[in-house]
């Protein structure tokens, strides 16, 4: 009994190294990685808030997601936007696709133009500042990844699967009804499609926040530990962000149990042509029913935020 003791002591204590030596390089790594992606902006925080977001008091906090349309995550127009707002006090996140034609003002150039145009013009902060001022919300953080670092991402967390509400093709690639798996390749494919869409960039939205959803749920799963090599190279050399390790690391505690309650809003608009250019005209009140929404899941009252004039 007392040889049975020892042996099993000394596979307990192997097996505590092992994990701590495990988690001490997956510490190191992910410090390395969010070095290789963080990037400043000319901000500490958002115009409208008082006070910066305090994560160690699980703070409401809102993102920018933006997917460029380019192989480098510094250049190009973003083909993705979506703002995520992450409330871990009733553990929910909130998802809004912004199409990206929508016709808004682009603050810093004093015209009105598609989103899109934003992040080409005046990259991640004139895009932050751009939404902020539309639906009069604070931006703590955004997040972008080039379309060669979506590819890599879902290849990293092992593929997704979605769930196709019809058959179509795109890319060489046919994606039947129901669920589907995909690779990289595909998911990109998948994620792009619009043509054949009846709700056009609508139903692209739906597919891009599908495939997002899918990476998020892989990526929690206990089997992609053993991918964390594969998707650190992935994130450092595709992905930038202005958050800090520290945040990510706070975010991570504090926030994680939100994504098991997701809830995505849909912008309606209208097409209109201006100077023969297609744009998506959103209404005030559609505008303004989606601010309502997302400042009330980030607890924002009025005199928490600045005037948006």
């Amino acid at each position: 009994m007392k040889k049975f003791l020892l042996i099993t002591t000394g596979i307990f204590a192997v097996f505590l190294l092992a994990v701590g030596g495990y988690a001490f390089y997956l510490y190191s790594s992910l410090q390395s990685t969010a070095s290789e992606m963080h990037t400043t902006i000319d901000r500490d925080k958002s115009d409208k808030r008082e006070v910066e977001v305090n994560m160690d008091e699980s703070d409401p906090v809102s993102i920018l997601l933006l997917g460029v349309d380019a192989e480098e995550s510094t250049t190009g127009r973003t083909d993705t936007m979506m703002i995520v707002t992450v409330n871990p006090q009733d553990e929910s996140m909130r998802m809004v696709s912004l199409p990206r034609d929508t016709r808004m003002e682009i603050v810093g150039r004093d015209m009105q133009d598609k989103v899109n145009h934003a992040y080409a013009f005046g990259g991640a902060d004139m895009a932050m500042d751009t939404v902020e001022n539309y639906f009069d919300i604070p931006l703590d953080y955004f997040v972008t990844v080039n379309m060669s670092g979506f590819k890599d991402i879902v290849d990293a967390v092992g593929g997704v699967t979605v769930d196709n509400s019809f058959a179509f093709d795109q890319s060489g690639y046919t994606f039947n009804e129901g669920e589907v798996d995909l690779d990289g390749d595909q998911a990109l494919a998948y994620s792009r499609m619009r043509s054949e869409d009846p709700r056009g960039d609508m139903g692209r939205n739906d597919r891009q926040r599908q495939v997002v959803n899918a990476i998020i749920r892989e990526g929690a799963q206990f089997s992609s530990i053993t991918r964390v090599g594969d998707i650190l190279d992935s994130v450092g050399s595709n992905v930038q962000t202005n958050m800090e390790f520290d945040k990510m690391r706070k975010l991570q505690q504090n926030y994680a149990g939100a994504r098991h309650n997701q809830e995505t809003m849909e912008i309606e608009g209208d097409g209109e042509r201006i100077d023969g250019i297609w744009y998506l005209i959103v209404s005030d009140e559609e505008r303004e029913r989606i601010s309502s929404e997302l400042r009330a899941h980030l607890e924002l009252d009025d005199t928490s935020t600045a005037s948006s004039d």
